[in-house]
């Protein structure tokens, strides 16, 4: 979030501030409150979007976990609100567990709103990418949706894509990805300048 200064702002703290857009998350409680902060930073980009990092969903014996909070409670609220929803997956770890299953199927309502992004696929031999696949099937059956949510391969970091490791085309498929994100989050950046092209 943009700000004067640099610091972390505690939940129970963000959230009685009028002008800001969390009051209502207080519906959650205390304990949902005790884990939330925001980041604020100075940057001309904050003031024109703010990301929502979400913690990552429990999968294999964490399940058993039982979260002191409304997770997916918490994620429709968020998803209500915001323009873009970037759902993350790592190529190791493809399982849609019972608790993500229950995130997805809390964004019913928002699929034009979702996109996948692969990340690390560069760290995956042709083999194990197509598992690739068997997500977006699995992935349409959770969303009950026909159409296969807008996806993005590639390694998703400040580091250069292992082209040992991918080869030529890997590579191109891979900054190809990584070009098409930006410019879907930069169309999202600009649409407050072009508000009046998206009304209808």
């Amino acid at each position: 979030m943009s700000g004067p200064d640099e610091r972390i702002i505690p939940g129970n703290t963000i959230v009685v501030h009028a002008d800001l857009p969390f009051t209502g998350l207080t519906t959650f409680g205390g304990s949902f409150l005790s884990k939330f902060e925001c980041s604020q930073m100075p940057h001309s980009l904050l003031e024109r979007i703010t990301f929502v990092d979400t913690p990552g969903v429990l999968s294999g014996e964490k399940q058993r976990t039982q979260r002191s909070y409304d997770f997916t409670g918490v994620i429709s609220w968020f998803a209500s609100k915001c323009d873009l929803i970037l759902l993350l997956f790592d190529p190791h770890k493809l399982d849609i567990s019972d608790e993500f299953e229950r995130v997805i199927s809390s964004l019913r309502g928002h699929d034009d709103k979702i996109r996948v992004v692969l990340n690390k696929a560069d760290q995956v031999d042709t083999q194990q990418f197509r598992v690739y696949g068997a997500l977006m099937w699995s992935l349409g059956k959770v969303l009950n949706t026909p159409e296969v949510a807008r996806a993005y391969i590639g390694s998703f970091n400040d580091k250069h894509v292992n082209e040992e490791f991918t080869g030529p085309m890997g590579k191109e498929l891979f900054e190809k990805g990584q070009d098409d994100l930006l410019a879907d989050l930069n169309h999202l950046i600009d649409i407050p300048k072009k508000f009046c092209d998206h009304r209808v």
